[in-house]
């Protein structure tokens, strides 16, 4: 595989926060956007990429859902619901406007679902908190997602919450900046076609520009 083209599996994890990396599996949320999550196995591929879920995990749901495949559906149907929730709220959030009543009900209805899931366990001589899902879910994913859009939401780095200045690229960051002036997703895409772009503006400009009179 090319390691230039974007797949599920190699998307880049720019976002800053688990939630946002979400929010930009999708290179620009509108019908002209490529959609990285077309089928469950992509959204079982993204989870590994991010962290969320490792091999025997994703082996184990891959099975489930090879024996449910409307269920199956349903979970990526509902992941790409939360996503576009997260998307809309932390837009309108780096746009400094507030998030319609809507997308946050939304947000709430699936971290109540994932609350439902969280035990404390013992681990590590200790103790801490686990994500328990049934034998039947095959969206165990989305509650780390929601959980991180939640503690996000109510931390006070919100405000650095902001949006891709890129043509055709809406992804979210945090700008862990100084003075807030990160531009873009990633300098190494983005920014790097906007150094293009202006280059071959002031070339045209150049080029078109009417010649003086010579004595």
């Amino acid at each position: 595989m090319d390691p230039k083209v974007r797949t599920a599996a190699n998307l880049e994890l720019v976002g800053g926060r688990l939630c946002l990396d979400f929010a930009n599996t999708v290179s620009t949320h509108g019908q002209a956007g490529r959609e990285y999550l077309a089928s469950y196995q992509d959204l079982l591929a993204w989870s590994q990429h991010a962290g969320i879920l490792d091999e025997p995990q994703a082996q184990d749901l891959l099975r489930r859902a090879e024996r449910h495949p409307q269920r199956a559906a349903a979970a990526l149907q509902g992941a790409i619901a939360l996503r576009e929730a997260i998307y809309r709220v932390f837009a309108a959030l780096a746009h400094g406007w507030g998030p319609q009543a809507p997308d946050l009900a939304s947000l709430n209805a699936f971290l109540r679902t994932a609350h439902n899931k969280l035990e404390i366990a013992a681990m590590g001589g200790g103790f801490g908190w686990a994500w328990v899902p049934d034998e039947g879910d095959l969206a165990p994913m989305a509650w780390p997602i929601v959980h991180s859009a939640a503690d996000l939401l109510t931390s006070d780095a919100l405000d650095r919450v902001s949006q891709c200045a890129g043509q055709n690229c809406d992804w979210l960051f945090l700008d862990t900046s100084k003075n807030h002036s990160r531009r873009w997703c990633t300098m190494a895409v983005c920014g790097s076609r906007a150094k293009m772009r202006r280059y071959y503006r002031r070339k045209t400009t150049k080029s078109t520009a009417p010649k003086g009179d010579h004595p």
